[in-house]
């Protein structure tokens, strides 16, 4: 697919996943076997008889041989418990260094039948304040289908984001839509609309000394890690799984 301005590494190759970058992860999930639950908020991580008590906004609080946190950094540190006793002050001031863009994403869902005229599947932005990034989505999965309706992804620039960080999500909705309608005026009218704050959307600054991982405590095994400790892309998110995977296999 045709991507309009995209900055192209010498060597590089990139891919898309047609079912969403989740459906990577699942995929890998599904392979392991292991029981998977979701919408668990966690709140508190506890030390509980050489066991972790994890604690969630809804439910009982769970015991876990083994915690791995992937969240982003500024997440980690709002965590309660003895876990604020357990990360020293060398760790707290690393996971304090690290730093996020902000920005929003707005999701415009079409009727079947819809049509979309545009010569590119995707195209980045550089001039405009508000708007860094759209994808007619079906196309740049290669989904087109005569049974479902075209969709389109917006991103916003990362300044755009920081001032809007706390606006009420209705009106940064109506601005992005309309600069998004200065940019593409031959755009249908949507179904619908999705507008997704991304308080910690690419890591800016990683967790520094750090190679992909951090232990916070051994015995019991306490590691985070994510793309904070390396930086916000595939390569990254790889480098740290391979990390935290070898740590705690070690640790077994």
């Amino acid at each position: 697919a045709h991507i309009e301005g995209l900055v192209e590494k010498e060597g590089s190759c990139d891919y898309v996943a047609p079912r969403g970058i989740s459906s990577v992860v699942k995929y890998y999930l599904r392979q392991s076997g292991a029981d998977v639950f979701y919408e668990r908020h966690v709140t508190h991580i506890s030390l509980r008889d050489g066991k972790w008590e994890v604690s969630s906004k809804m439910g009982s609080p769970e015991l876990f041989d083994v915690v791995i946190l992937t969240m982003p950094v500024p997440q980690i540190l709002q965590l309660q418990g003895d876990i604020v006793n357990i990360i020293n002050e060398r760790q707290k001031q690393q996971l304090e260094s690290a730093s996020y863009s902000s920005r929003y994403a707005l999701g415009l869902f079409y009727e079947v039948g819809a049509r979309i005229d545009v010569p590119w599947a995707a195209k980045y932005i550089t001039d405009n304040p508000c708007i860094r990034f759209i994808s007619i989505d079906n196309k740049k999965r290669n989904v087109e289908s005569p049974e479902i309706g075209p969709s389109v992804v917006v991103h916003t620039t990362v300044t755009f984001g920081i001032e809007h960080l706390d606006s009420d999500p209705a009106e940064v909705q109506q601005l992005i839509l309309s600069h998004l309608e200065n940019l593409v005026p031959s755009l249908p009218k949507a179904a619908s609309v999705k507008c997704q704050k991304w308080r910690y959307s690419q890591v800016t600054k990683a967790v520094p000394n750090c190679s992909g991982q951090m232990i916070l405590h051994t015995q019991p095994l306490l590691i985070c890690g994510g793309d904070g400790f390396t930086c916000s892309n595939f390569d990254g998110c790889i480098e740290s799984a391979m990390s935290l995977a070898e740590t705690v296999r070690s640790h077994l």
